[in-house]
This record gives C-alpha cells, sequence and structure tokens, in this order.
C-alpha cells in the first residue's frame, strides 16, 4: 500500500504522536508511507528511515493566498500519486484536505483527534465531511457528533500505546504527583493547582510537578505564587525522557475540560501509576479508566472532587489498605487492550477499505 498521511506539521502534540506511530509501523511492514506537511518542517518524533516527509508550505497564519496555495499544493501532490490512500489528521487539515481531493481518485479518510464540539465552524466542516471516504474517530461519543451520512462511513479506533515503554513500576512509589500536558486553557492546570493547594494542607510531603510548555506558563507561574505553593509545585517544563521522570510517582493527574483521548495519560496507567482524570468530553477517559477499578473520574471542572480523589488515593498510600496499589496494577493491562499492533491493525484494515 501507499500510504499518504497530511498533517500541518509533526510537532509534539498527541495526534502527530499518533500518527507518527502509525507510519512507522506501516513503513516497517513494507508500506510505501508518505508524511504531508502542510505547515511547516518541524518533526519532533522520530522517524522510520524508510517514511518520506515532505513539507509543501509553512504557516498561513490566517493569510487567505497562503491558504488557496496550501490548497492547490495538496491537490497537486494527491494528484501525483492518484494510487495512494489518504489519511488525514485534525479538524482543520481534514477541510483542506477533503476540498483538494474532490474528484480524484484516493481513497482519503478524515480523522477527528479532538472534540467535534469545540469547532468553531461545524457547518462548514460537516458539509465537507461529506467529500470524505471515511472517517476515524477516537471515541463512540466523538463519532455520534456527526451526521449519519458521517457516522455509517465511520470507524472507531482509540489510540495505540508504544511497546517500547518502561516497565511499569514495582517499588514504593513517592510521594509526587504529575501532569503531563500543553500549558493551555484546554488542560485546565489552573484548576489542578487550586486542588492541590488544599490537598497540600493536609498532606505537606507531597509536590506537584507538571510537565509542559504553553502560552499559560507565566499565568501559572502566578497563580503558584498567590497560592503560595513556590515550594512544592515545580513547572518541569520539557523532558524527553518524560517517562523514566514520572515512573516512580505516587499520581498522575489529568485535568483537562476536553480531550481526544489523552496519551499521557494512557502511558501513565501503562507504567503503573494510580491515575485520576476528569471525565471530560468526548469520552476519551473513560474508555480508559473503569472507575474505582483502574483509575478514578471526577466531573469536570470540579476542584473539590479533584482534591478529594488525590486525597483518597494518599490516604491509601499512608494506611496502606491497598486501593492505590490495586488500581495501579489493574491500569497497566492498558498494554494489552491498546496494544500498538492490535490499534495499527485495525487502522490498515479501515485504510484499504475493509471491517
Amino acid at each position: 500500500m501507499e500510504i499518504i498521511f497530511v498533517t500541518s506539521a509533526l510537532h509534539g502534540g498527541g495526534a502527530e504522536r499518533v500518527l507518527t506511530t502509525l507510519a512507522n509501523r506501516f513503513a516497517g511492514q513494507g508500506d510505501h508511507v508518505i508524511i504531508l506537511m502542510t505547515a511547516g518542517d518541524e518533526v519532533a518524533y522520530p522517524l522510520h528511515p524508510k517514511v518520506e516527509a515532505v513539507c509543501i508550505g509553512q504557516a498561513s497564519h490566517g493569510n487567505p493566498a497562503v491558504q488557496l496555495g496550501r490548497l492547490f499544493r495538496i491537490r497537486k501532490f494527491l494528484k501525483a500519486h492518484s494510487r495512494a490512500y489518504v489519511v488525514s489528521f485534525s479538524t482543520t487539515i481534514n477541510l483542506f484536505t477533503a476540498l483538494a481531493s474532490l474528484g480524484l481518485k484516493n481513497r482519503v479518510i478524515l480523522s477527528e483527534r479532538n472534540d467535534p464540539n469545540r469547532c468553531r465552524y461545524a457547518g462548514l466542516r460537516n458539509l465537507l465531511y461529506r467529500l470524505g471516504d471515511g472517517f476515524v474517530f477516537q471515541t463512540e461519543e466523538a463519532r455520534d457528533c456527526f451526521p449519519l451520512s458521517v457516522r455509517k462511513r465511520s470507524a472507531v479506533i482509540p489510540n495505540p500505546i508504544r511497546p517500547d515503554l518502561p516497565e511499569a513500576f514495582a517499588g514504593e512509589r513517592g510521594k509526587k504527583i504529575t501532569a503531563v500536558g500543553r500549558l493551555e486553557p484546554q488542560k485546565n492546570h489552573g484548576l489542578l493547582l487550586k486542588a492541590f493547594a488544599g490537598f497540600h494542607k493536609k498532606y505537606p510531603d507531597y509536590t506537584l510537578h507538571i510537565f509542559g510548555v504553553g502560552s499559560l506558563q507565566q499565568a501559572l507561574e502566578s497563580q503558584r505564587a498567590e497560592l503560595g505553593l513556590e515550594d512544592c509545585v515545580i513547572l518541569e517544563g520539557f523532558h524527553p525522557d518524560i517517562l523514566e521522570r514520572i515512573r516512580a510517582c505516587g499520581m498522575y493527574v489529568l485535568s483537562s475540560d476536553y480531550e481526544g483521548i489523552s496519551n499521557s495519560l494512557m502511558e501513565a496507567m501503562a507504567l503503573g501509576i494510580p491515575c485520576i482524570s476528569t471525565d471530560c468530553p468526548i469520552g476519551g477517559s473513560a474508555m480508559c479508566i473503569i472507575h474505582e477499578k483502574n483509575g478514578l473520574l471526577v466531573p469536570v471542572g470540579d476542584g473539590d472532587a479533584l482534591q478529594a480523589a488525590m486525597e483518597r488515593l494518599a490516604a491509601s498510600c499512608a494506611s496502606g489498605d491497598g486501593f492505590a496499589a490495586k488500581i495501579g496494577r489493574n491500569a497497566v493491562k492498558i498494554r494489552d487492550t491498546f496494544a500498538e499492533e492490535k490499534i495499527a491493525a485495525r487502522w490498515r484494515r479501515y485504510i484499504a477499505g475493509k471491517r
């Protein structure tokens, strides 16, 4: 098979990680794989030597002329690879790809990677999505946001967990709480800081480590200072060895207002870390976590519930009642449920037009 993945660029986001994971596996299996980048040549993830990365433009910054040029360049590229299967990642790129492929022979699959309800141009999106041949959603809740004409041609395929993760930690876990995610409004780290402020009064030995970079760095630093947490909240920034850094931590917390499926949550569970997540749209966390069996779910935006969940895990560790350890052990099973080999096989069948 010849497969073209279309994306803006290969920044360090979750969608790009899934894309490169699939591209690398397919290339390793002998497929001809091209990653077509429409808005920059940044490559944050390692690529298989046989994956061809092609950049055909730079960011438009809203410039209509640049956007029109992007549309024509995508179309020209797809026409030159008329037998290729095309897989587009993210809503905006999906629209460009759908338009660019109009009347061409390629089988075009559009993949949603976040909460469809957050789209600012849902009417236009739903109209142009009619041009796609297939659709991949991460959860059923995401799929159900779309008209029947889209749903009946779609597949629900969750994110894969890569096989090269470190082994789950088996020793006594430290008194560290970790969170991983871009410092952007979607992740609602401000809620986590407030919850931790209350938690820290009862459990002063714990520290909070937030990994990620983004536009809210200064705002979070200011909030940390206002709450008097400078000595116990560390904004870690970006680290390439993040999994080794969090592997022995006491708990992992995802405080997002919405997500597709959080790769960082899945990896934390795979490491056996007791995890807490907001039960956020579009159901990605609930797909991974069975409440009180392999993690804890709390309502979106509920700081009191988040604090209570953190206290519950800390109390379990202090008392040795085994609850935190139990959900950590159960969480490791996610490695098999969402194994890369299984998820990639589902993708490949669907790309080829098979169910």
